[in-house]
């Protein structure tokens, strides 16, 4: 079945030593593979598709990017460059890569700004962030501006994980569960969380959120958000019940969680309308990704709705 990916990660020179600086531990031999891979728009990343059945690639910068530099202004620099590069290898490749905008939203006017040139003038689907920007959450009121014009533009604005800004306790001396295994998973259900209860939703209805690894537990929770919520004394007053802004307003992507039990829960929760395939290239493998979406214990049209036709709804595709 053809299918169309929404996690599949790239790199450009002046990012690297940022990847680098925020990459898991590993070998200097996969770093080296990782680096390579990423850097590469042609054949290799092509023949992986090929063989996972992907038809169209939304490539995104792999993270933190601008988010860890320091410099707002050099962060505004690095994240049009990386955005002009990857216009370029979209223009090499227009029939098989689409593009996430990169964004320094530590400058939320340039950010907005950098979106709307790069949706209306560069062709670009939407937006990939990673979590929080040095400890602001995008719950924060500073960004209502930004979100204004993310819901105007209507682009789906896709959340990736990021390192917790200060270490939980529980997390300490446990480096096994530090990143992709544990951290980042509690780090990114809490941050949209956040937005939830902020209200975001109730301000901007329709907005859409995009989260990978099969929603980062979200789907499991549903109801007992609902039961706690009514609990809360103090609370700020929500419109509706914390699960319908998660079936409204919340995408999920298979990225790195090829597994029954967690697509069936997403389905299920959310709808066979807000499940879209991933892949998470090349930290996953993509022939693994599109077996697991071929063979998965679901009707055939459920299975092209995640795989493409959600997608293409999603993202206003011309394809």
């Amino acid at each position: 079945m053809k299918k169309i990916a929404l996690e599949e990660h790239f790199i450009v020179p002046c990012l690297e030593d940022r990847l680098i600086e925020g990459m898991p531990a590993v070998t200097p031999e996969a770093q080296k593979t990782l680096v390579d891979l990423l850097s590469d728009l042609g054949e290799r990343r092509l023949a992986a598709m090929d063989a996972a059945g992907i038809e169209v690639s939304v490539l995104s910068i792999s993270g933190p990017g601008v988010q860890l530099e320091p410099d707002a202004s050099r962060a505004v620099d690095l994240a049009r460059e990386a955005n002009d590069l990857l216009a370029a290898g979209v223009a090499r490749h227009p029939d098989r890569y689409r593009g996430f905008a990169h964004l320094a939203m530590q400058d939320v006017r340039a950010a907005t700004r950098e979106l709307e040139r790069c949706v209306r003038d560069l062709g670009f689907v939407g937006a990939m962030v990673n979590g929080h920007t040095h400890g602001i959450y995008l719950d924060n009121p500073c960004y209502d501006p930004f979100w204004e014009v993310v819901q105007d533009l209507d682009v789906p604005f896709y959340m990736h994980p990021e390192d917790c800004y200060v270490l939980p306790h529980v997390l300490t001396g446990a480096p096994e569960l530090r990143k992709a295994t544990w951290e980042w998973n509690m780090e990114m259900s809490a941050h949209f969380l956040r937005m939830v209860f902020s209200g975001l939703f109730d301000r901007f209805p329709r907005l859409k959120i995009v989260l990978g690894h099969m929603g980062e537990t979200l789907p499991y929770v549903l109801w007992r958000l609902d039961s706690r919520a009514e609990l809360i004394t103090g609370k700020r007053p929500l419109a509706l019940k914390p699960s319908d802004y998660l079936k409204r307003n919340l995408f999920v992507t298979t990225s790195g969680q090829f597994d029954d039990v967690p697509l069936i829960a997403a389905l299920s929760a959310l709808g066979t309308d807000n499940v879209l395939f991933s892949v998470d290239y090349p930290y996953e493998d993509s022939l693994t990704g599109g077996r697991f979406l071929d063979t998965a214990a679901i009707d055939d049209a459920t299975r092209e709705k995640v795989a493409r036709l959600n997608a293409v709804r999603l993202m206003n595709l011309k394809i």
